[in-house]
């Protein structure tokens, strides 16, 4: 019996499932939409829903409670990720932490940086919740987001997915969300559902190496003569 204990576990302790919470909270702001369990998107969908409610108020305390649930994460910009990566580590950290607003990040680069260099910074994912995905509901009494279940099922547990998303990005701009890798054990699976469906061609084998044709070894040199079978010289 589950007497006084409400709310999905999730076989996780209650320090993991907040950090997963939030995770999954921040990327479904940061790219509109994440694809998950239908557990775990149950359980988020009403946090995600609570943060943009206290957002839509727009206040230093809704700011505060925003940031003591949701925590911040720094958002680099689609068209900017491959100049990102070639940056040394100094460089990022100014990208990363820099502070372009009083209280949190907005993207602006300060006075103060190279822009040879340092040609953008960071934002930030509060940021982003006030002033774009917030006022974009401020006509809406909830129903913020929208879950559509998948038939497709994850590779290991063969859990049902779900697509988690937020009301009006159903087509999100080009290049705004990061397409996510897909994995070895995705592709080994692709392949034996192809292989099984007979769409792969049969391997062509391997042609022998061909085999270099060695010169035959000469024979010894005579032994000089005049020499005896110990091969002292007579």
């Amino acid at each position: 019996m589950r007497h006084r204990k409400s709310g999905r576990h999730l076989t996780r302790t209650s320090a993991h499932r907040i950090a997963m919470r939030r995770n999954l909270a921040q990327s479904l702001f940061e790219f509109g939409e994440i694809r998950t369990t239908i557990p775990k998107a149950k359980d988020v969908k009403p946090f995600v829903e609570r943060l943009i409610t206290l957002a839509r108020r727009n206040t230093i305390q809704a700011r505060q409670r925003v940031t003591s649930l949701l925590a911040d994460r720094a958002i680099i910009p689609a068209d900017q990720q491959e100049s990102y990566e070639g940056m040394s580590d100094a460089q990022r950290h100014k990208v990363l932490f820099s502070r372009s607003g009083r209280r949190m990040r907005r993207g602006g680069v300060p006075a103060a940086y190279n822009k040879k260099k340092i040609p953008f910074v960071a934002s930030s994912v509060i940021h982003k919740l006030f002033s774009d995905i917030a006022p974009r509901y401020r006509d809406r009494p909830g129903g913020y987001t929208r879950l559509i279940r998948l038939s497709t099922h994850r590779i290991g547990d063969n859990s049902q997915l779900a697509v988690l998303q937020l009301v009006g990005t159903e087509q999100a701009p080009a290049g705004s969300v990061r397409k996510a890798p897909i994995s070895d054990r995705r592709k080994r699976q692709t392949a034996r559902e192809a292989f099984a469906a007979g769409k792969n061609e049969p391997r062509a084998k391997a042609k022998p190496a061909a085999t270099k044709k060695t010169k035959a070894a000469k024979p010894a040199a005579d032994a000089p003569k005049g020499t005896n079978k110990g091969g002292a010289a007579s």
